[in-house]
């Protein structure tokens, strides 16, 4: 509690706020596969001075003076970024996932184009053209799902199909609720075929990927690389555009973030970046990724004994779809809520072709990025899955959901989350 002490003078109700994250950070689990932990690092550059100071433009490039010490962290952002993906250009500007991906359509497209993305229900995300985003207006989106939900073998031949029949301009691979690996040279086969450009929305596995445990899409021939920048890659919330080899995709990348999207970048904000990055480039951050899918396979373990239904079958990456509606008679709602109460945070999700509504669907999504960091192991994430599943089979047994609870304290008291990762 130490960085809020000014807060905690200053304004009471504020410091109540974070005080209570704290707390509840350090004694439940988070196993929201988007989420994660970053450094004490991370954290002292994201509150750090730069907030004061307005940076449009790019290092070297700035629209207003003072920039000796913006463009020192921009610049060490950019050059970790290029190392650790094998990039030779990379935008660190933009503010999310979800900016990213929209400034690399923005860049690439022109109104009415067409880009061939995986359908939300089946895996994919908002900004791949589900119809509620305003990105629709502007760009049609047509879909690939699954050939087999129960295998997760993606139908590549009818990707293909509707690739040759609609001719988009972009084919993008990627996803927020799919848990096995793409294959990566059927896409950029298929893109190559219709004149498309290649782009991986890497959010999820950016991390996976930085780390050598997932393969890297742009050893398959892709253009472009999307990614936030938290998640796997446990660095502060934002986003990240790389680019291959092309000067001139990246230069029309760096034009759509600015002016084009987003005003001034966030100066802290690449400043926890470039600290993340640097992170992600020591031998550590290796060992930690082969470790989260050790630990996922853990947990896909135990829920695949006690006969509960995986989309796509189990995991092949950080994260599982679990199907509790179907295999256990509990909504993804109501497990969500009753696992937060014993300390267990994790998302609802919809499944493939879900008949329940999105408030309330039949799946709940959870993964292994912020307890690896905690320093669990496969034994941990065992015990973990099998508490998960205790508390939903005993939801109307309070004296067990009390019980699981303070296991999970206890738990969380001999992993706390460590201030340093490398």
């Amino acid at each position: 509690m130490d960085l809020y002490e000014s807060i905690q003078k200053q304004d009471k109700e504020v410091f109540g706020a974070l005080a209570g994250e704290e707390q509840r950070e350090r004694e439940g689990l988070e196993l929201i596969p988007s989420e994660n932990y970053v450094s004490k690092a991370v954290r002292e550059a994201q509150g750090s001075i730069l907030t004061n100071k307005y940076s449009e433009g790019y290092p070297g490039k700035r629209y207003y003076g003072g920039q000796t010490y913006t463009d020192q962290a921009e610049t060490l952002a950019i050059e970790r970024a290029k190392q650790l993906f094998g990039a030779k250009y990379a935008n660190v500007q933009t503010h999310s996932g979800s900016n990213a991906n929209i400034a690399m359509y923005m860049a690439l497209l022109q109104p009415g184009d067409t880009v061939l993305g995986m359908d939300l229900s089946h895996g994919g995300h908002l900004t791949h053209g589900h119809p509620v985003t305003y990105i629709t207006k502007f760009f049609n989106f047509v879909r690939y799902k699954m050939k087999n939900v129960e295998t997760g073998e993606i139908d590549y031949d009818e990707m293909r199909r509707v690739a040759v029949e609609t001719k988009p301009k972009i084919v993008l691979a990627g996803f927020s609720a799919y848990s096995r690996e793409l294959d990566y040279e059927k896409f950029a086969s298929i893109a190559k075929e219709v004149g498309a450009y290649s782009v991986m929305d890497a959010a999820h596995i950016a991390g996976l990927i930085a780390g050598g445990v997932a393969k890297n899409p742009f050893d398959a021939g892709f253009d472009i690389i999307t990614s936030t920048t938290h998640k796997t890659l446990r660095g502060p919330r934002g986003g990240l555009i790389l680019t291959r080899e092309s000067e001139e995709i990246a230069k029309k990348v760096d034009k759509a973030v600015f002016p084009g999207l987003q005003g001034g970048p966030l100066m802290h904000v690449i400043a926890g970046k470039a600290v993340a990055f640097g992170e992600a480039l020591s031998p550590k951050f290796k060992d930690y990724a082969a470790q989260i899918l050790k630990n996922a396979k853990a947990m896909e373990e135990v829920f695949r004994i006690a006969g509960v239904r995986m989309l796509g079958g189990g995991t092949s990456n950080h994260l599982i779809l679990a199907d509790v509606f179907g295999s256990l008679g509990v909504t993804g709602q109501e497990a969500e809520t009753l696992l937060d109460r014993v300390g267990i945070t994790l998302n609802k999700n919809a499944i493939a072709d879900d008949t329940r509504k999105p408030m309330d669907p039949s799946g709940i999504r959870f993964g292994t990025p912020a307890i690896t960091t905690r320093g669990f192991k496969e034994g941990e994430c065992k015990r973990v899955a099998e508490l998960m599943l205790e508390a939903l089979k005993n939801r109307s047994d309070e004296a067990k959901l009390v019980a699981i609870r303070e296991e999970i304290k206890q738990l969380c008291l001999k992993f706390p989350v460590p201030e340093s990762f490398v």
